[in-house]
């Protein structure tokens, strides 16, 4: 796990330094949370789908508990794209449009996680530890938006997983699985892919991917078939 931890951990600084960045420039404006929110709401609209996937995979017969652990994951994880649309209703917004990075990831993990599931683990190790990285630091420029409440910030205060420690569960579920080396080699790749592609769409949402101001583009009516059969789904 160390090679795993060691990806993580280089997550994890470059997700503050662009923090730091948002924080040298002023800090959160509107527009940024908005953008922001509305990533993590099409990132996480759906992604239970990929969790059940994982654990009804054929290398996990004999794994009962990292099954169970996927299961309960992934009903913990299903409703939480509606916190951060309730987030957004607080400020008097809904989601923007997905943009083309989120879009992408969706078709890439679509694919890999039918095939060879530990790449996605791998990328949820990563996404799961990234608010902890954020630290005080994530905390702050929260505290200094005054357009914010603790009525618009659901979202981000559970995904700092401080009171919902899902980044240690998820290493530990891992770390007692006895994964053969061919496993730990998708764990690693995974926790690279998700990094450079998760931190390019953080780049967009937060302003700091100058390719992405040059060329913005949000894919029209993305997932509107998810959203026609989800729409009742309780926010937790």
């Amino acid at each position: 796990m160390t090679r795993l931890l060691t990806v993580i951990a280089e997550a994890q600084d470059e997700f503050r330094s662009m923090l730091e960045r948002v924080e040298a420039r002023g800090g959160l404006t509107l527009d940024i949370y908005v953008k922001y929110l509305s990533m993590q709401y099409h990132l996480t609209k759906g992604v239970q789908r990929h969790f059940l996937t994982v654990a009804a995979h054929p290398s996990l017969v004999g794994r009962r508990k990292l099954r169970e652990f996927l299961f309960d994951f992934a009903l913990e994880e299903e409703p939480h794209y509606r916190v951060a649309e309730r987030d957004l209703a607080g400020l008097g917004r809904t989601p923007l449009e997905c943009e083309l990075d989120t879009a992408l990831w969706w078709a890439y993990f679509d694919r890999v996680v039918q095939a060879r599931p530990f790449v996605r683990l791998g990328t949820t190790a990563v996404l799961e530890n990234l608010g902890i990285g954020a630290g005080e630091l994530g905390h702050q420029l929260l505290r200094d938006a005054t357009f914010l409440t603790p009525a618009t910030t659901r979202f981000l205060e559970i995904h700092f997983h401080e009171i919902l420690p899902h980044g240690d569960q998820i290493l530990a579920a891992l770390g007692n699985a006895s994964l053969p080396d061919h496993e730990v080699e998708d764990l690693v790749e995974g926790a690279l892919t998700g990094s450079r592609m998760y931190l390019r769409m953080a780049a967009t949402a937060l302003g700091d991917d100058h390719l992405s101001r040059r060329f913005p583009v949000a894919v029209s009516g993305w997932r509107r078939e998810l959203a026609e059969t989800s729409s009742d789904m309780p926010a937790v």
